[in-house]
């Protein structure tokens, strides 16, 4: 990759030079004119408070013709055109007060773009972060360092544990376990074995390998992705102003009106006092006051706007188009299911597994040990720990030699139940294996936000029209994932070009919002309308190439983001349009000779004032996802979302009783049924019973009164009654000396339907009641 070429594209990119500087030096000089001259009318001095604001309004005017200049030199001519004959007919008629005022209104403007326009040339800066610029050349004499330029098709390169795959190329070692999250969005590792090839840009998450260069870094992917983003924001065309839309129709009017007043009266102070009650101000300043005070309110809500634009555009979004990991799931794997052998809990296959991943930098290995921990499983200390990339981790657990990676040797009857499950639910599976018997395996999967469901539904209700899923992970779970959450479309399997053709189609048929969380996602975040990135645990890249940034991991803020947006364009819209009536109305009273150019301008100050207050209204709270909650009913929202954590082992238990019911309907079957049901007992119905005497209350009154929770509750007598069902079987079977069997078909029952109820009850209170607190 040429990082050389590209830095010097950047650097040219970068705002500099004398522009912010002129810029902040009008706004300080207006200011300072407009304040000085209100102190100098308190104190009696009038002339000197009209020479100070006449100073103002005419440092205004030189820079503000040199801005329409350079617009009228492309083609465009907006608000700024009327403010420039605003100032020159203020100069004329001697108002000098609404001249500095107008003045002062350009300047804060044009340093407000300015502003954003520094922060918006930094979108490919994080990429070339990310790039390597050299790479390590095996050679007959030893390996050497040379710079990536030098590294041709056919050389054989060392890639080493952490780094970075500077070139597109084959694998010549055994086997490379590779962190391709860059790339793809997934968090998984993905083991590569050796003829199979590998994309740059990806992370070497095991250890060092052989790779014999299949194309040149100019020629490699990870190049493609910088061209990609890079070539994405060049076609991404500047936003058009509300207030410069507006001023299209609205300066010729009054240039139209003034020019008339003049023709038929013969009187040029006629055609001064039309456009002196023809000044923008509610263009200049109220339109961009609305704006500026919704992206005020969405900073409030965690969520950055890098201008008034992007606000605009996500206020007129229809189609929204997500990424999948990262966003609308968590972003890394959790433990969905502990399987155990005959013989063996879950819980117990768990401590081991964990016991012996406690050292290990693998993601599956950190969701392991932590769900251990937050089902407060004691962990054993491992001894003469070894891992083999691509294989697993190796240890001694309390005097036996365990095993947790990829499944080896041969399997036993109850592993098929678990490649079955595996592939119906999209789950990737770590084998537990004891002194070289298979012992259980762990079920793990990158589960959806809590607060995603929701949000779909409130973006809907904004007036989002088309939501679609972008995913470059495989088809069967990204489906899961768009059916839960009732999306429009889903494309699976995507790379970041396929991602960014996706944008570019969908933004010919609407106003388009991209959100993504990864390196991959950068090109189409700068390829849609509006690109949001996942900032809190997002990539640098996506962050910077994004228009708007969540700042809180919760994907609602975006809903919220939304509604803000729609209102503030709302207010704005309806400050403009009215401020613009109410100064045609008065153009119309001048150009009839009612309005002399001083009343003009006194009545013109006061409509002014009547937008601005209008504008401000987007600061106050108005509709979001989620409804207030107090500060009790939150705190009781953490409390049981903790608790459903620590309840997953009681969850694994009853699906585990019920398959051993179905296995060999023995002592041991009954055994694990008394012991889901002492769980139940003692640790999950206190749970539910408190949910609903304690949060379910609480929740009530943010949620429009009881009946909002009342399936819920309906959920918990459910519960309750399987529950009392299975310790019915159990009397029956203390009674008889064990199971019977025309006990055994009911009990089943009891047992997968209460496993089933769980776990919809348990996913139902997080997404409606749990993602409700921040």
């Amino acid at each position: 990759m040429d990082t050389s070429l590209l830095a010097t594209r950047l650097r040219r990119l970068a705002p500099g030079g004398p522009a912010p500087r002129v810029e902040s030096a009008l706004l300080l000089v207006t200011a300072a004119a407009v304040t000085a001259g209100v102190a100098a009318r308190l104190t009696g001095s009038e002339h000197l408070a009209d020479l100070l604001w006449a100073l103002g309004t005419t440092s205004a005017v030189v820079p503000a013709v040199v801005w329409v200049l350079a617009s009228l030199r492309r083609g465009h001519a907006g608000v700024d055109l009327i403010a420039v004959l605003a100032l020159g007919g203020t100069l004329a008629v001697g108002e000098y007060l609404a001249g500095a005022l107008i003045g002062l209104m350009l300047a804060s403007g044009r340093t407000l773009e300015a502003t954003a326009q520094r922060r918006a040339s930094r979108d490919l800066r994080a990429l070339l972060e990310h790039a390597p610029s050299s790479a390590r050349r095996r050679t007959e004499t030893g390996v050497r360092t040379v710079p990536l330029d030098e590294v041709v098709a056919e050389d054989l390169l060392v890639v080493g544990p952490g780094e970075v795959v500077p070139v597109d190329g084959i694998v010549e070692s055994s086997a490379a376990v590779l962190d391709e999250s860059v790339l793809t969005g997934e968090p998984l590792h993905v083991a590569r074995a050796r003829g199979e090839a590998v994309r740059s840009g990806v992370v070497n998450a095991g250890g060092a390998f052989d790779l014999r260069a299949g194309a040149t870094a100019r020629d490699s992917t990870y190049a493609g992705i910088v061209r990609l983003a890079r070539q994405a924001g060049a076609e991404s065309a500047p936003v058009v102003r509300l207030a410069d839309r507006y001023a299209a129709w609205f300066l010729p009017v009054s240039l139209a009106v003034a020019g008339l007043a003049w023709l038929v009266s013969g009187s040029a102070v006629r055609a001064v006092a039309v456009l002196v009650v023809a000044t923008p101000c509610p263009l200049l300043l109220a339109a961009p006051v609305a704006v500026v005070s919704g992206l005020s309110r969405a900073s409030r809500l965690g969520v950055v706007v890098r201008d008034g634009g992007a606000l605009e555009n996500l206020g007129r979004a229809r189609t929204l188009l997500l990424d999948k990991t990262g966003t609308l799931t968590r972003g890394r794997p959790r433990v969905l299911d502990v399987t155990a052998s005959p013989g063996r809990t879950p819980a117990e296959v768990l401590r081991l597994a964990a016991s012996a991943d406690q050292y290990s930098p693998h993601v599956l290995a950190r969701a392991i040990v932590e769900a251990a921990r937050e089902r407060g499983l004691e962990l054993s200390v491992p001894v003469g720990v070894t891992e083999e990339p691509g294989r697993g981790a190796t240890a001694t657990v309390d005097g036996h030699r365990v095993v947790v990676g990829r499944a080896e040797g041969t399997r036993p009857p109850w592993a098929a139940a678990v490649d079955n499950r595996a592939l119906l639910e999209g789950a990737a599976v770590a084998w537990l294996t004891v002194d070289g018997q298979p012992a259980g395996a762990v079920l793990l999967r990158d589960p959806l936000r809590l607060d995603a469901p929701r949000t779909v539904r409130s973006l809907r209700s904004a007036g989002i029209e088309r939501v679609v899923m972008l995913t470059g992970d495989r088809s069967a779970p990204a489906r899961e994932v768009g059916t839960l959450l009732g999306l429009d479309d889903v494309r699976s399997g995507l790379g970041p070009a396929d991602k960014v053709a996706s944008v570019r189609a969908e933004r010919e048929r609407a106003v388009t919002v991209m959100v993504g969380d990864g390196v991959n996602d950068a090109p189409a975040l700068a390829a849609a309308h509006v690109g949001v990135a996942m900032g809190a645990h997002g990539s640098t890249a996506s962050s910077e190439t994004a228009d708007v940034v969540l700042t809180t991991d919760r994907v609602s803020r975006l809903a919220d983001a939304v509604f803000v947006a729609v209102r503030a364009r709302r207010i704005a819209v309806q400050s403009a349009l009215g401020g613009m009536l109410l100064s045609l109305a008065a153009m119309a009273a001048a150009a009839a000779g009612l309005l002399p150019p001083v009343a003009g301008a006194v009545l013109q100050e006061g409509i002014d004032v009547a937008v601005i207050l209008n504008a401000l209204r987007a600061l106050r709270t108005d509709r979001t996802v989620r409804p207030a909650l107090t500060s009790d009913a939150e705190a009781l929202i953490h409390r049981f979302a903790a608790e459903h954590d620590d309840l997953q082992d009681v969850l694994a238990a009853v699906r585990d009783a019920a398959d051993r019911l179905s296995g060999s309907p023995g002592p041991a079957a009954l055994a694990a049924v008394q012991e889901t049901h002492r769980l139940l007992t003692e640790r999950l119905l206190p749970h539910e019973h408190a949910e609903e005497h304690r949060l379910y209350p609480a929740l009530a009154p943010a949620l429009g009164g009881p009946e909002a929770t009342a399936t819920m509750s309906r959920a918990h007598a459910e519960i309750d009654r399987l529950a009392r069902r299975i310790a019915t079987h159990l009397s029956l079977a203390h009674a008889h000396g064990g199971l019977a069997p025309e006990q055994l078909d009911d009990l089943r029952a009891c047992l997968y339907g209460l496993s089933t109820v769980l776990r919809l009850h348990f996913a139902q209170e997080e997404e409606s009641y749990f993602s409700l607190a921040p």
